[in-house]
């Protein structure tokens, strides 16, 4: 599981938080590594799997991504053309964000259906 940055807080107490939701962080894991189980994903992010699994829901819902069923594995696809939620940033592209943090270039989604 991943360890949080932490920072010092009122008081001396610590508070752990980062820069990135953990739906950023799912989208990352799946951009990394398309065919990853989410059981994986969970463990690499720092969330339950159930957790996980509404993440990716969440994404699916918002277009970030497709779910493709290849045998009794799936496969992700992301889509870096789907535009940030936060109405600071509705005018750039995730996959700006995901280039970033990701070895490779992602390529367009093919348009179609």
């Amino acid at each position: 599981m991943t360890i949080m940055a932490t920072t010092p807080g009122e008081k001396g107490s610590g508070r752990n938080w980062t820069f990135l939701t953990n739906h950023g962080h799912v989208l990352l894991a799946i951009a990394r590594n398309p065919t990853a189980r989410l059981r994986d994903v969970a463990d690499e992010v720092g969330v339950t799997e159930r957790a996980a699994q509404a993440i990716v829901a969440d994404l699916e819902a918002g277009g970030y991504l497709r779910r493709t069923r290849v045998g009794r594995r799936n496969e992700y696809t992301v889509n870096p053309n789907g535009h940030f939620r936060h109405p600071a940033e509705a005018d750039q592209q995730v996959g700006a964000l995901l280039a970033l943090f990701t070895a490779e270039p992602l390529a367009e989604p093919a348009t179609g259906s």
